[in-house]
């Protein structure tokens, strides 16, 4: 895909003043909200970060990693996922900050990161 910056997708469960500082930073963030996707399923939730190329941000550990390994069983593609443990959103922000910054989209692709 060639793209240097991830763009995130933060599920329902996630702080959207998390995407706000982002935002300001200057990073590409969208939320469920932002998509409509407010109520979607796990599955329907992973599946539009699939299909807007954006790696899933999500408190979520347990459900979505099972979603994960089923994409890895059927070699299907993904953004990444991010599992963030429940912390203030400045917290969330700060290491969120840190992958933006180190980690470029490509390299994200089929990963997934705990913060």
């Amino acid at each position: 895909m060639n793209r240097l910056f991830i763009r995130l997708y933060l599920d329902e469960d996630v702080n959207i003043l998390i995407a706000d500082l982002l935002r300001a930073r200057g990073f590409d963030v969208v939320t469920a909200r932002d998509a409509g996707q407010l109520h979607a399923a796990d599955t329907e939730q992973l599946a539009y970060a699939v299909s807007q190329a954006r790696t899933l941000v999500t408190h979520n550990r347990t459900d979505f990693e099972e979603l994960v390994q089923s994409y890895f069983d059927s070699e299907q593609m993904h953004y990444g996922v991010i599992f963030a443990v429940r912390r203030s959103p400045q917290e969330i922000a700060q290491r969120l900050l840190i992958i933006l910054n180190q980690v470029t989209s490509d390299e994200m692709q089929n990963q997934v990161r705990y913060i």
